[in-house]
């Protein structure tokens, strides 16, 4: 066994990786940018090193640096995590060249799957079903509009390098085929540094269904069953289940045996997912499900796995790494119950989904279910990286039990001031829908407006809004005073104004008692409800003058980079109308016009790196 290992990443993966090493007696090594200085996994692990500036690109990036730590520190091992160079075949075979253990697939497998139109021609070769589509090494425009229009619309651009949705497209008519391809190719490169892509049909009613396999070196392959992960938004997962609901015997034995032999392919070793799509249109068919790419390394939502299977992957990862053969058989692998795992990021469902930074000065996660973080409370959340800051797992012996453990564990999240989806997730999961089983990649698309909307607090939470506010009138504000439990007793009825999000409330004060969580913070009373956090104040709003004049100033909602300005200046726009598109946290954002009018003025070029609240572009209004 290995007796040290370096995680050449950050965050929950880092320390969920620390925590199985410190059960097994491994000393435990991070490394960190100028920006993690102060993270938790940094603090977790028996020594850390430095490695270089916030950007990723110089510094959880760079491959000599890490490796470098490794030898500075004694370190026998690497465990890539997920994201970073994980999937990296050269990052892979430099760790080995150095003397150092891989806790991670032979570099030959990761090759052979890193690139999505090689690993499909080699898994035709294989004998595993595909979708079709082009994969060809004509990059041209005319090429690839001519396929999509010979497959048919809808279709999928994808990055052949790509991961986790980005470089991703879908397009559902010729006319829309080259702006797509474009901003596909330009994220591709950003994020992969590969701009080629290839083109899949567009399955209509698409479930994602993806396979835990295990190899080791002594030959075996074996799977631990599946996991359903439809639940998406802009291709990126959001909630994941195993087994996947609908599941028959017949389809498991199709979709698993499959991704045996996508695995024994490649002489695979270690953990790795296959990852398939079904069509769903009439049930989970075993006709009907076609490999879609591998993952040649540990996934995030490997926690429902461990969950209904008993199993502890990467203690798996350390043994099968230090040559040991794996655990257990086949035939010793069982199913137990159902979990599911939700995505808490910090992000604004209803702004959008923008991403939202700053410091976490209250951040309570539920208690009863398995909690994954990367975050403590007092640790900010910073623009360089992912936004997911927590998994959330429940398990139960049933679905139903599972997802009613989850909904009411994302429900009891509190974190201010930064935002977070926890009840966007919540409403996800209480969606009667879903309850059913009744999901496709498709799911929150189709059903967005109603999930993103922050509804109206409750008149419970108006009391006890107007109660803390009202009982906090005689002393001097307090930041941050916790009124945890906070009771009022018999209270005269009474009306109070308030304002929520610049908008006067009108609340009643109980005649009764009143137990709740607040915060107080200067002026606002924070009340928490379903996940949401509602930020209350007893005085009027100051008005914003440009605001309220509608001037058209374009503003940068966070800090990050241009990548594309789509008008000039002169320009006639419409409302919704896609102006420039602002990279940040890994993801494209684009920034549309707020009214019809014509560009006035371009402040910005791409290229440019901005900062949260500057001025971008200006619109006037249409005559």
């Amino acid at each position: 066994m290995i007796s040290s290992v370096l995680v050449a990443n950050r965050g929950e993966i880092a320390r969920r990786v620390f925590r199985t090493a410190r059960r097994m007696g491994i000393a435990t090594v991070a490394v960190y940018s100028e920006a993690d200085a102060d993270a938790p996994h940094v603090a977790e692990a028996d020594q850390a090193v430095l490695i270089g500036p916030a950007a990723a690109r110089e510094s959880y990036l760079v491959a000599d640096k890490i490796i470098a730590a490794a030898r500075a520190t004694g370190a026998e091992a690497i465990h890539p995590g997920y994201g970073f160079l994980s999937e990296n075949a050269a990052f892979a075979e430099a760790v080995i060249a150095a003397g150092l253990v891989w806790i991670g697939p032979p570099p030959a497998a990761i090759l052979a799957m890193g690139l999505k139109d090689a690993a499909k021609a080699l898994m035709i070769e294989a004998g595993v079903p595909v979708t079709p589509g082009y994969l060809g090494e004509d990059q041209s425009l005319a090429r690839l509009q001519a396929e999509a229009d010979a497959i048919g619309y809808p279709v999928l651009i994808k990055a052949v390098a790509g991961g986790g949705g980005k470089g991703m497209r879908k397009v559902d008519a010729a006319a829309g085929f080259a702006e797509a391809l474009a901003s596909c190719q330009r994220e591709a490169a950003a994020s992969f540094g590969d701009d080629k892509v290839l083109i899949e049909k567009y399955v209509t009613r698409p479930r994602h269904i993806e396979v835990q396999i295990f190899g080791d070196a002594h030959g075996e392959v074996v799977h631990l069953f599946e996991r359903d992960c439809s639940l998406q938004r802009r291709h990126q997962k959001v909630i994941e289940e195993a087994p996947a609901p609908g599941m028959s015997a017949e389809a498991r034995a199709a979709v698993t045996s499959a991704a045996v032999k996508a695995a024994k392919a490649v002489n695979y070793r270690g953990a790795g997912t296959v990852e398939f799509i079904a069509d769903a249109s009439e049930g989970l068919r075993p006709d009907r499900i076609w490999f879609m790419e591998m993952n040649t390394r540990l996934q995030v939502e490997h926690p429902v796995t461990e969950a209904v299977t008993g199993v502890d992957l990467v203690e798996w990862q350390f043994r099968v790494a230090s040559g040991e053969p794996l655990p257990l058989r086949q035939d010793e692998i069982t199913l137990n119950g159902h979990a599911l795992e939700a995505r808490l990021y910090a992000e604004n469902p209803a702004g959008g989904f923008l991403p939202s930074i700053g410091v976490l000065e209250h951040f309570r996660m539920p208690a009863g279910i398995r909690v994954d973080s990367a975050v403590e409370e007092g640790d900010e959340v910073s623009p360089h990286y992912d936004p997911m800051i927590a998994k959330l797992i429940a398990h139960a012996p049933t679905r139903e039990g599972a997802s009613d453990r989850l909904a009411q564990a994302c429900a009891e999240v509190e974190v201010w001031p930064v935002k977070t989806n926890a009840g966007f997730l919540a409403r996800c999961l209480d969606h009667a829908d879903f309850i059913a089983g009744d999901v496709d990649t498709g799911f929150i698309g189709a059903r967005l407006d109603a999930l993103a909307a922050t509804p109206e607090p409750s008149d419970e939470a108006l009391m006890v809004a107007a109660a803390a506010a009202l009982g906090d009138q005689d002393g001097p504000a307090t930041p941050w005073r916790d009124l945890t439990g906070f009771r009022l007793n018999a209270a005269p009825e009474t009306t109070l104004r308030l304002y929520l999000d610049g908008r006067p409330v009108l609340a009643s004060l109980p005649q009764g008692d009143v137990e709740a969580d607040v915060l107080i913070t200067g002026d606002e009373v924070i009340v928490f409800e379903a996940g949401e956090a509602y930020a209350f104040s007893a005085r009027a709003p100051i008005a914003d003058l440009d605001e309220a004049a509608g001037d058209g100033q374009i503003r940068s909602p966070m800090p990050g980079k241009v990548v594309a300005v789509s008008v000039s200046v002169g320009d006639t726009v419409t409302r919704g109308q896609v102006l420039m598109t602002l990279e940040a946290m890994k993801m494209e954002h684009g920034l549309t016009a707020p009214f019809d009018g014509e560009v006035e003025a371009l402040l910005v070029s791409a290229g440019d790196q901005v900062s949260e609240g500057v001025s971008l572009a200006r619109l006037k209004a249409a005559a």
